[in-house]
């Protein structure tokens, strides 16, 4: 097994793509690699190999293990054990994770990514946060990228629940991407963990976004699009799922809404239908725990002021049976919170 300061060293020489890495550790005890760069020229450029020769990467991995440390943020090679196993298992796994918080080993059973766009509507952002509070509740750990949008929604939905959360950035982990989300991050990190697979100081440039994603994807068991438009990167974490095996799932929205066209192309594409945690459960094989039926504020989350629903997109959002969904609504008219219109529309009072 190759030690974690070798395998930060291989993260950190520079010019060394994920997949030339991976080839370079395949090919034998990788401290011999390193010492030896010449021998992997068809790898290695030029700066790579006078880095490795000089010994300058070495003396990189060192200052960058004693600043990691002194930040109370831990290097986690590839080979310990709480590395997550189903990322171990993609094409070009990291050499290393960045991590604040802890890691559990052998949770890649129950993992599921909730992704979705930065812009996303309210209705989107209110069923995100529902639905990672119920995976969390039934004992699943939720992934995401901690972008604003459907990601933030996401985290703090398992915070909620008093559950596990992982957030996984595309800058390093002393560059925080968006700053706003600073508070929500530590929350994370203290119940969860906060990775990247990128060096401290690395700003959030736009071409590790879709590493990120790949990271995110590999980490989980199944990803759940909840709301992308037709360019969102969360299409890029669904691929990047197929690309892996890992299921995909969608949540399916009105066509006329431009943050829907993404998800809706996934279900037409055979993407399973996500209208809450019980279809996410069943979709990975794990049985829904027995709970009590949802609150009339649980059916009002899924609402948003001055934006009519009908029965069955509430019914969608939040997956009751249809005697349930319309008793909860009668008592939301009663108190008011909600108001009926013409057509059986319903908008929050």
């Amino acid at each position: 097994m190759d030690t974690t300061f070798d395998l930060l060293t291989l993260a950190l020489v520079p010019g060394l793509s994920p997949h030339a890495a991976r080839e370079l550790a395949s090919r034998g005890p990788l401290a011999e690699a390193l010492e030896r760069p010449g021998e992997h020229a068809d790898l290695l450029g030029v700066p790579a190999r006078e880095a490795l020769r000089s010994g300058a990467a070495r003396r990189l991995a060192r200052a960058e293990a004693c600043r990691a440390e002194a930040l109370g943020v831990r290097i986690v090679g590839r080979d310990e054990t709480d590395y997550p196993p189903w990322l171990r298992r993609v094409y070009a796994p990291p050499p290393v994770l960045w991590v604040r918080g802890a890691l559990v080993a052998g949770e890649g059973e129950r993992v599921v990514a909730v992704v979705g766009s930065r812009a996303a509507t309210g209705l989107g952002l209110a069923f995100a946060r529902t639905l990672a509070r119920d995976l969390v509740s039934a004992g699943l750990t939720v992934v995401s990228g901690l972008a604003r949008g459907i990601d933030t929604a996401a985290h703090r939905g398992a915070l909620e629940g008093r559950g596990r959360t992982v957030a996984v950035l595309g800058s390093g982990l002393d560059r925080l991407y968006p700053a706003e989300n600073a508070a929500l991050a530590d929350a994370v990190a203290r119940d969860g963990a906060l990775v990247s697979e990128f060096p401290l100081d690395t700003g959030p440039w736009k071409g590790n976004f879709p590493r990120r994603n790949r990271v995110i994807a590999g980490w989980a068991r199944a990803v759940v699009v909840v709301e992308a438009g037709r360019r969102s990167g969360a299409l890029s974490t669904a691929r990047a799922a197929l690309d892996e095996g890992r299921e995909v799932m969608a949540v399916p929205g009105h066509p006329a809404q431009p943050a829907a066209e993404g998800a809706n192309s996934l279900l037409r594409d055979g993407a399973a239908l996500v209208r809450g945690a019980p279809d996410v459960l069943a979709e990975i094989g794990l049985a829904s725990p027995a709970a009590e039926p949802a609150s009339a504020d649980e059916v009002l989350a899924t609402l948003a002021r001055g934006v009519p629903a009908s029965v069955d997109e509430i019914q969608a959002r939040c997956g009751l049976a249809l005697p349930a969904l319309l008793a909860r609504l009668a008592e939301l008219e009663l108190r008011e919170a909600v108001v009926r219109l013409p057509g059986a529309l319903f908008v929050k009072g």
